[in-house]
């Protein structure tokens, strides 16, 4: 059997109607960029988060350097998020001209652990960047608090996790804003590139649809401002496929519980945790290996047996061959979380199409992986981690 690891042909076909009706109003309408398709876009992406404002960007690294230019974040002043995610985080703040500060993730959940941000606040602090990991909550209520206490602006890289919830928080709620990426990949994705910012600021609101647009509110009146914006046929086929996001990311949950119950006696390897109260939508359903050197063993198995796993972000932003051309960077404490994360990963196939045979297949070959594994050596305790005490998981 193979298994692939998107489902884009299939969700594509499964609502095929729907996303050709919009697409078709686009072409037949002739306005393409900034046109009413984006216009109810954005507002319906509004309402599903329950903000005022939404904002349709070029893609998802423009939607957070945005929310900082907006939020006059840039050369001399620093912002904290964590390495175990993609480049873009990161890269954002140096478009910016800020610097990155990175601090260790949650040995559990993998997103930033609030005990260590607060070390690394300095007077040059002006903002938090918690990611929204695999498409798990960070936990906002701990960050926002610490944000209040020292006036620090909150923007979330919801990029992975539209449609997820905390216990007491809905995403975009505690923020200053919250960002998100519409390529393929997502849990909402588009047939190319996309991005958006959600906010309930008037003035975030209005910088960013300013900036987006070579700094223009008004035809041939220009200011500073750059080309970031979210095409009307891409808004047609995000607005086609937002009425689906819950039901598919229910499916997602019904996967990732399915890999859970198949895998829970593995001894070689740890699963993903969904912590009480969360929902978390499974952008991703990434498992570690106990032991390094066993990542890629496994995932080479796999491959060779026709399930299509791959690993995200095997490489922590700070051992980036990128990493020093940013325009400044800080880590403050261990990373060992974070390089444990990097190092043992492996993404298993998830995708809302999936089939019961098909998630089975998956589950008997980690297995037989796993079986030949543990008899050949004990599996120890896994990576070593910072031994810090996580509020949010502990």
């Amino acid at each position: 059997m193979k298994v692939e690891f998107y489902g884009h042909v299939r969700q594509y076909n499964n609502i095929k109607s729907e996303i050709d009706r919009n697409m078709q109003e686009v072409l037949l309408s002739g306005q393409y960029v900034q046109g009413p398709m984006l216009k109810r876009f954005e507002a319906e992406l509004a309402a599903y988060h329950g903000t005022k404002y939404a904002v349709g960007v070029g893609n998802g690294t423009d939607a957070i350097w945005l929310a900082l230019m907006a939020l006059g974040i840039g050369p001399g002043d620093e912002v904290i998020t964590h390495p175990n995610t993609f480049f873009a985080t990161a890269e954002a703040i140096w478009i910016a001209g800020a610097t990155a500060v990175f601090v260790d993730c949650c040995p559990k959940t993998k997103c930033i652990c609030p005990a260590n941000i607060e070390a690394a606040i300095t007077p040059k602090t002006k903002a938090i960047i918690p990611v929204h990991l695999y498409g798990q909550c960070a936990d906002m209520v701990a960050i926002k608090k610490i944000a209040d206490k020292h006036h620090l602006k909150l923007i979330e890289d919801n990029a992975q996790a539209i449609g997820a919830h905390g216990p007491n928080f809905k995403i975009g709620q505690l923020s200053d804003a919250a960002t998100t990426s519409f390529i393929i990949q997502k849990n909402l994705g588009t047939f190319g590139d996309g991005g958006a910012l959600v906010t309930n600021n008037p003035d975030i609101d209005a910088q960013v649809r300013k900036l987006r647009n070579h700094g223009s509110t008004a035809r041939n009146v220009h200011s500073y401002g750059f080309n970031s914006r979210l095409d009307d046929l891409h808004a047609g086929v995000l607005s086609a496929k937002l009425k689906h996001i819950d039901a598919w990311n229910d499916d997602r949950r019904k996967w990732a519980a399915r890999y859970t119950a198949g895998l829970k006696d593995c001894k070689t390897i740890d699963l993903p945790v969904e912590l009480p109260g969360y929902r978390h939508v499974f952008h991703l359903y990434v498992i570690e290996t106990k032991k390094p050197e066993w990542r890629d063993q496994l995932l080479d198995y796999l491959v060779k047996e026709g399930v299509d796993a791959k690993t995200h972000y095997s490489i922590a932003i700070h051992k980036q061959a990128g990493y020093p051309w940013g325009k400044g960077a800080r880590i403050v404490g261990s990373l060992a979380n974070a390089e444990a994360n990097a190092a043992c990963c492996i993404s298993l196939p998830m995708f809302p199409e999936l089939r019961e045979d098909e998630v089975d297949y998956v589950i008997a070959k980690v297995k037989e992986w796993d079986a030949k594994m543990a008899s050949q050596a004990p599996a120890g305790k896994g990576p070593a981690q910072s031994g810090k005490t996580c509020p949010v998981c502990s």
